[in-house]
């Protein structure tokens, strides 16, 4: 904006006008996946197409050099491709229409499912768009994801096809080109050729596609058997719970009610603390095997804000044990920062609150540092266990034995999305603001509890922000006992 206020070119004019049609409320384009992908990929991709362009020769060195003072500050291409990733995994834990979603309709696949999502401002993806998404698939050889966005960006560039757009990277030629591709690598020879046929008649001097058209009439003259079988979904992580997560994730945070759990219920607790007398924790039991409890009005709105004001200029994207060592993984997209007890007032009395509530020793080395996680655009955990599996943990570094507890404390709401779902139980708990989710990760016996492996699903649209405090076995003996049953 402060770049555009000397330059009156049409060319630039037309972009501002674009992105201040689609993104004028801030808020609404974090929230919107649709519209935070597009934001991105417009600064990063378009932004600079404008900037170079042909037609603002006249102001091109001023464009440059104010270009140059915010570039640091703009999505870079990690971003873009994280973003795109970002919309394949909506596509995929939600089972989202691929056309829907180019249309900014978050639907199933299928006919007769209402929206799981309807944004007060409907986004639509341009024909560039979906070309970026599917490039980004093919790239890494994930034909399943390519076919479905390159052949949405086939059909919107055909429509377009003789308007020239200079924002657009790609073209109907380049989405012709991979999708063709796509489709031979998947074992469809003949709609290969088909598309390749199309793709010479738009550039008929392309000696590549020409030998690729010969060489797929060659394969279909020899009888080359093509593949009858569907594309299968790749699974990165070979995730053997994918479908009971994604079941649980797509209820969006609704299970339904169980006939006869009357040890299910509400009640006000005071533990037996003096910090609670006067105001009890509103104790929502959730699950009994295994134990989870949310707490509702655990913190309040100035509480929260506060929390993530303290964590925001420290967020880094979050890491996972991998054994002895810690590294960023795909099956858990996040940022997160600690903060100690010292840091600020409202943390040391959130402490001194999740102590009351729980009854358990917080004190240093027996709890870890105060995690602010923020999930933004799809993001996710996928099934994982708090409590260490392995003694070459980094946990057991800390000395002060494994996980038992965790508390998790939701600092905002979220618009859909974003539910920590428990597999083995079947139950998914959604999103509720300054509530704060227990659960005891091992056994009475010290052994790992399995059955809180658990996820936090996708977020669809809006921006989680939650606060996790784990609680080591170390300094609870007295506090939660071993029972006379050795395997309790």
């Amino acid at each position: 904006r402060s770049i555009t206020q000397s330059v009156t070119q049409w060319v630039l004019c037309r972009f501002y006008e674009k992105v201040q049609a689609l993104h004028q409320d801030p808020k609404a384009s974090v929230d919107n996946p649709l519209l935070a992908f597009s934001l991105i990929k417009r600064l990063h991709s378009d932004w600079p197409n404008i900037i170079y362009s042909d037609e603002a020769t006249e102001n091109t060195q001023a464009l440059q050099a104010g270009f140059k003072e915010v570039e640091q500050e703009l999505p870079g291409a990690e971003d873009l491709d994280g973003a795109a990733r970002a919309l394949m995994r909506l596509q995929d834990v939600y089972a989202l229409s691929v056309k829907g979603m180019a249309n900014g309709v978050f639907q199933r696949a299928g006919a007769g499912h209402p929206p799981l999502y309807s944004p007060g401002r409907r986004a639509s993806l341009s024909a560039d768009d979906c070309f970026h998404v599917g490039k980004v698939a093919y790239d890494t050889g994930d034909y399943y994801h390519s076919i479905a966005w390159l052949e949405e960006a086939v059909g919107l560039f055909r429509l377009s096809y003789g308007s020239w757009n200079p924002e657009d990277r790609s073209s109907l030629e380049d989405a012709l080109d991979h999708l063709a591709f796509s489709y031979f690598m998947a074992g469809n020879i003949s709609h290969a050729l088909s598309l390749s046929r199309e793709f010479l008649h738009y550039d008929p001097t392309n000696q590549r596609v020409a030998r690729n058209v010969a060489k797929y009439e060659k394969l279909l003259e020899m009888g080359t058997a093509e593949s009858a079988e569907p594309l299968r979904r790749p699974n990165g992580t070979h995730l053997q719970t994918r479908d009971a997560y994604e079941a649980l994730c797509q209820r969006l945070g609704g299970q339904s009610a169980p006939e006869h759990l009357p040890h299910l219920g509400c009640s006000y607790e005071t533990n037996g603390s003096p910090y609670l007398l006067l105001q009890p924790a509103k104790k929502e039991v959730v699950w009994i095997r295994p134990y989870v409890a949310l707490y509702h009005d655990f913190i309040s709105d100035a509480e929260a804000e506060t929390i993530k004001g303290l964590a925001g200029p420290w967020l880094q994207r979050s890491v996972v044990a991998s054994g002895e060592k810690q590294q960023k993984a795909e099956y858990r997209i996040s940022k997160s920062a600690w903060l100690k007890d010292t840091a600020h007032p409202v943390v040391r009395a959130l402490e001194q609150r999740i102590a009351a509530v729980t009854g358990l020793d917080l004190r240093p080395p027996y709890a870890e540092y105060l995690q602010v996680v923020n999930y933004g655009l799809g993001g996710h955990y996928e099934p994982h266990f708090d409590h260490a599996t392995s003694r070459k943990s980094p946990l057991y570094r800390m000395k002060s034995g494994n996980r038992i507890a965790t508390v998790m404390i939701y600092l905002s709401t979220v618009e859909a999305g974003g539910s920590t779902a428990f597999i083995y139980a079947n139950v998914s708990v959604p999103v509720v603001k300054n509530a704060a989710l227990f659960w005891w990760n091992l056994r009475r016996n010290g052994d790992g509890d399995g059955d809180t492996l658990h996820a936090g699903c996708p977020v669809l649209a809006g921006d989680k922000w939650v606060a996790n405090k784990w609680i080591h076995e170390h300094g609870q003996e007295f506090r939660r006992p071993c029972s006379t049953d050795p395997q309790d």
